[in-house]
């Protein structure tokens, strides 16, 4: 199992994250890894809620399912991308879904990275980490 590194990042360091994912046990098991990484996060179970968490937390990062059951990830990074005070959102999907399929569509919505699920959580880390990179592999 892979450990996370970063306990508490610098007071500059810290993301604002929003956690987008229609199965209850993954959505509180990413929210919780995020909360662990020392980060700010908030989560929706669909799109229509995504929507007005996002409206009101204002997050620096979204991380994404793609396979939603009322609209999907990439109708709703659209509608955000639209909306003020979204332009530095950092969109990332994350999915079930078959990767030659959607990822190309993800990227064509708006989303910085696809990754299949589940995400590794160095992987994870390193994204919402000061730089914002993935690692070398993915």
């Amino acid at each position: 199992m892979a450990t996370v590194h970063v306990l508490k990042p610098e007071a500059s360091q810290k993301r604002r994250v929003l956690v987008v994912e229609d199965n209850l046990d993954s959505v509180h098991t990413m929210a919780a890894l995020v909360k662990m990484m020392g980060h700010e996060v908030q989560f929706a179970i669909n799109g229509f809620a995504a929507l007005d968490i996002a409206r009101t937390f204002r997050p620096d990062v979204i991380l994404l399912d793609i396979g939603l059951p009322d609209f999907n990830g990439c109708m709703l990074v659209k509608q955000l991308k639209w909306e003020p005070g979204f332009e530095n959102t950092r969109f990332i999907a994350i999915s079930a879904l078959p990767a030659q399929q959607h990822k190309q569509a993800a990227l064509d919505a708006g989303c910085t990275d696809f990754f299949p699920k589940p995400i590794d959580p160095m992987v994870l880390e390193r994204l919402l980490g000061p730089e914002g990179t993935p690692s070398p592999k993915t």
